[in-house]
C-alpha cells in the first residue's frame, strides 16, 4: 500500500475518496454512513458517523460479538437471554467488559492501528460529512445522495489475469471432484461383482 510521509518522517495513509450517505431521520444519533477508499485500491465500507456529546464520532465497521450456548453449542449474541436454538436460559450480562466496565458487544472489522491514522481518518471523514451536509442544504429538493452501489460490480480496474486464474483453479477443483467421484463409483461396482 502506498503511504505518504509527513515532515516528521511518519507514514500517512492516502485517502483518495470518501463517500457519505446522510441518514433520513434528523432526530437519530446515526447521522450518516460512509465508505473510505485508500490509495485508489482498497475500500472500507460501513463507517458510521454518530452524533456524540463532543461532536461527530466516527465508528468503524463492526460485527456483533457472540458466544456459544453451553447446552447445544448454538451461537447467540451477547445480550441474548435465551438460546435461539434450544431456548435455554443465558446470562444477559455475560459480555466481556472493557477497562471502564462497559460491556463489549461489538468488534471492529477494520480500524486504524495507531492514533495518528485514527485522527487523520476521523478529520477526513468529518470534513466529508460536513461537505455533504452543505451540498444537501444548497441543493434543497434537487439533492441526490451519493451511491455506494458501483463498488458492488467488477469493473475494468479488476485484473483480468487474476480473474482467469480464479476460474482456472475452480475448473481444476471441479475436474478433480469428477475424477474422484468416477473412481469411487468404479471401485464400488468392482467390489459388488
Amino acid at each position: 500500500m502506498h503511504v505518504d510521509g509527513d515532515t516528521n518522517g511518519n507514514s500517512r495513509i492516502r485517502i483518495t475518496e470518501i463517500r457519505v450517505k446522510l441518514t433520513e431521520d434528523p432526530r437519530n444519533k446515526l447521522m450518516a454512513y460512509c465508505s473510505v477508499t485508500i490509495d485508489d485500491a482498497f475500500v472500507v465500507r460501513d463507517l458510521k458517523i454518530i452524533e456524540g456529546s463532543k461532536g461527530p464520532f466516527v465508528a468503524m465497521p463492526s460485527r456483533k460479538l457472540a458466544d456459544h450456548c453451553s447446552r447445544c453449542g448454538h451461537k447467540n449474541h451477547m445480550r441474548a437471554n435465551y438460546c435461539n436454538q434450544c431456548g435455554s436460559g443465558l446470562d444477559g450480562d455475560r459480555a466481556p467488559r472493557d477497562d471502564r466496565g462497559r460491556a463489549r458487544l461489538h468488534a471492529d472489522l477494520a480500524h486504524p492501528i495507531n492514533s495518528q491514522t485514527r485522527i487523520e481518518l476521523h478529520k477526513a471523514v468529518v470534513r466529508a460529512y460536513q461537505e455533504e451536509v452543505e451540498a444537501m442544504s444548497q441543493a434543497g429538493s434537487e439533492y441526490r445522495p451519493k451511491s455506494f452501489d458501483d463498488f458492488d460490480h467488477l469493473s475494468d480496474t479488476v485484473d483480468a489475469d487474476y480473474l482467469e486464474e480464479l476460474e482456472r483453479r475452480q475448473e481444476e477443483r471441479d475436474r478433480k471432484r469428477r475424477e474422484s467421484t468416477t473412481e469411487g463409483g468404479a471401485a464400488a461396482e468392482g467390489a459388488a461383482s
